[in-house]
């Protein structure tokens, strides 16, 4: 990885991580550790101060050491069987994380070492299945997570229960969930009791609570995309290593033309 060197072109003064995230180089609290590290430099001073502003015209150059930290963060895409959790397990409860050994993995990819901080971006209910993003790279969860994301996730939800047209249009738009409305979703029928669930948000257990509340319960719900980032052909508990150019599509929805392809 080349180390980033940009030109300020601002009209006021701005923090430097604030910059160096809104430039997609890395997470805020990632850019106060570089500045931190020594890592950064403004017109090729080295600064330490974490709240450091560059100037309309100054130039911002990581360091070979910069660039080799942000180089080695990774992301993961798995697909999650039923039975693990995607977040810090309770009793009993089985990581998901345990899944990432070199018998599961698909590719060529560095092994997962235990001391590898890597996070589910966007969890995944212990009773549900299908694509899980792991990741140390903090650009790529505020892209998934962050308040300001507008992602798509689709899920393929088996359901028990009649399914009509008005339970339809409140699944659409029309409910609520902990007081607050909810985002519109595409829901469409795929095939008997299946349906095709499109969200914009992660409430916690949204789907389910959503049928719930139209008298269906759900049988099965599997995530099958991120972004334009799809589940595919992959084996459950199966992991691969994220290329760049397949992150680029895990931060992106997909284009009307590629939806029209994928039905």
């Amino acid at each position: 990885m080349a180390p980033f060197e940009k030109t300020y072109d601002g009209d006021e003064p701005v923090r430097v991580n604030k910059w160096l995230a809104q430039a997609g180089v890395c997470s805020r609290r990632e850019a106060e550790g570089l500045i931190l590290a020594g890592s950064v430099l403004i017109d090729g001073e080295r600064i330490e101060d974490a709240g450091r502003k560059i100037l309309p015209g100054q130039t911002l150059k990581l360091s070979t050491e910069g660039a080799q930290a942000l180089a080695a963060k990774r992301t993961i895409m798995l697909n999650k069987p039923v039975g693990y959790v995607s977040g810090t397990p309770e009793d009993e409860q089985i990581p998901a994380i345990r899944l990432l050994t070199r018998e599961n993995m698909i590719g060529k990819a560095a092994p997962v070492k235990s001391r590898d901080s890597l996070a589910p971006v966007g969890r995944l209910d212990q009773d549900s299945r299908g694509l899980l993003i792991l990741s140390d790279d903090g650009t790529v969860a505020k892209g998934v997570i962050g308040p300001e994301a507008d992602l798509e996730k689709e899920y393929i939800v088996r359901i028990r229960g009649k399914i009509t047209g008005s339970k339809m249009k409140l699944l659409r738009h029309g409910l609520e969930l902990d007081g607050r409305e909810l985002k519109p979703a595409r829901v469409t029928g795929v095939a008997d009791q299946t349906l095709r669930i499109v969200l914009r948000e992660g409430r916690n257990r949204q789907i389910r609570r959503m049928c719930d509340l139209v008298d269906l319960r759900v049988i099965d719900l599997v995530r099958v995309r991120i972004g334009a980032l799809k589940l595919g052909g992959m084996k459950e508990g199966t992991w691969k290593e994220l290329k760049p150019h397949e992150i680029q599509n895990l931060l992106r929805n997909p284009t009307e033309e590629e939806l029209r392809r994928n039905k």
